[in-house]
């Protein structure tokens, strides 16, 4: 069993930062890509960071230059750091990360989510 625990999250005034993380545990073999999902209530998820296990990094538009993805690989452990954060920016954050448990078989693995609110 794979698990993916996230942390990080909670409230923050406008122009503020947070740091998120996401330690995956379990039966591991390899972790390739990881990266972070989003999405608010009646809005489909949507991307926002990735990196490879190579540290190759992709953002979406809205968040490039304020966001950071990154990746200990020693730690199987992901990282968004948010800075100059905006209400729009408010959701739950989810990690994900591609996986493989050691028989070669790899799958798509998803935290549990955290919430990241935006308010004065």
């Amino acid at each position: 069993q794979v698990q993916l625990v996230e942390s990080g999250g909670g409230l923050v005034q406008p122009g503020g930062s947070l740091r998120l993380s996401c330690a995956a545990s379990g039966r591991i073999g390899s972790i390739y890509a990881m990266g972070w999902y989003r999405q608010d209530p009646g809005k489909r998820r949507e991307p926002v960071a990735t990196i490879t296990s190579g540290g190759t990094t992709n953002y979406a538009d809205s968040v490039k230059g304020r966001f950071t993805i990154s990746r200990d690989n020693a730690k199987n452990t992901v990282y968004l750091q948010m800075n100059s954060l905006k209400p729009e920016d408010t959701a739950v954050y989810y990690c994900i990360a591609d996986i493989d448990r050691g028989w070669g078989t790899r799958n798509d693995y998803w935290g549990q989510g955290t919430q990241v609110t935006v308010s004065s």
